[in-house]
């Protein structure tokens, strides 16, 4: 799992000691925990997500036993704190999106400082993900809620929660601006995304082919492969022939025809090539058997 902000995870400080809250187990097999709250309990359940106020009595059942059916995100916060007032509404927005696939517990570190303590928060609002028992990753401080969502799968994901991967609205918006032709519009959107993002894989590949897009505007494909057959050395046919096919679907053939240009080139030429052929692998993405494949041979072509 991995913690959405740049800094490292709060755990390379140390392993975080819970055995204090923990009370002896009945003698008798308790019934499974639910992804909902107990009679009584505080907090709410909107949407069939529970949002729940934790204090060090009730940690145990709402989060440790809780946790072991349901991965849990603990929210330490308090009424005097700024930032937390703008990352907690987030939170509790997300998880009534989650349809019950994580429950948040929210903590008050001034009515509950040995909770504070014992999980080491030195600053709020901390954020920790529970599962099985235990915390798994941690996050301080506001982070864009794009990077927020990343590590909630990613907390699902620790937690064996099977789920679908949310739709991005803002990829939804690139997209759109592609395929109407806007080029301009689609770049500033994926641009944006990444931004908010860095590696987003779908924006990546979407830049990549708004470059695409514009490389082969009024090109006529068939003089291009002509013009690339005529002269196998001439590199802006290569390219441009190459665009072409992956545009006709024939990417592997592209694939194979700019790796064959690596080998015959040097210098800027061959960088310029080489660099080329990274930009069409985003297109596909790096789970295509094609560009794996390819990959390897740019690699032994390269070196």
């Amino acid at each position: 799992m991995s913690d959405p902000r740049i800094t490292s995870s709060i755990f390379t400080r140390g392993a975080v000691d819970l055995s204090a809250l923990r009370t002896p187990a009945p003698s008798s097999t308790p019934a499974p925990v639910q992804a909902g709250p107990p009679a009584g309990a505080p907090g709410g359940a909107v949407g069939g997500v529970t949002v729940v106020d934790v204090t060090e009595a009730t940690f145990q059942s709402e989060v440790l036993e809780r946790s072991l059916t349901t991965p849990v995100v603990v929210d330490f916060w308090a009424e005097w704190c700024e930032p937390c007032k703008q990352l907690s509404p987030v939170l509790e927005r997300l998880a009534v999106e989650g349809g019950g696939a994580w429950v948040l517990a929210k903590v008050d570190v001034d009515a509950n400082p040995r909770l504070a303590q014992m999980f080491r928060v030195q600053g709020i609002p901390m954020v920790y993900a529970v599962v099985g028992g235990q915390p798994v990753d941690a996050f301080s401080g506001v982070v864009p809620e794009a990077q927020l969502r990343q590590w909630i799968q990613a907390v699902l994901k620790a937690g064996g929660v099977s789920v679908a991967e949310p739709e991005d609205p803002r990829l939804d918006e690139a997209d759109d601006a592609l395929m109407s032709g806007d080029l301009d519009a689609a770049e500033q959107a994926y641009r944006k995304i990444l931004a908010e993002t860095p590696a987003d894989a779908a924006a990546e590949a979407g830049l990549a082919q708004v470059g695409l897009a514009r490389r082969v505007a009024g090109a006529d494909p068939q003089a291009a492969l002509t013009a690339a057959a005529a002269d196998p050395d001439d590199v802006d046919a290569q390219l441009l022939a190459a665009d072409i096919e992956v545009l006709s679907g024939l990417a592997d053939q592209a694939y194979q025809r700019l790796v064959g240009l690596v080998r015959r080139t040097a210098g800027d030429d061959r960088e310029k090539v080489r660099q080329h052929l990274v930009g069409l692998f985003a297109i596909a993405g790096p789970e295509d058997p094609a560009v794996a494949s390819a990959r390897r041979a740019l690699a032994s072509a390269l070196f």
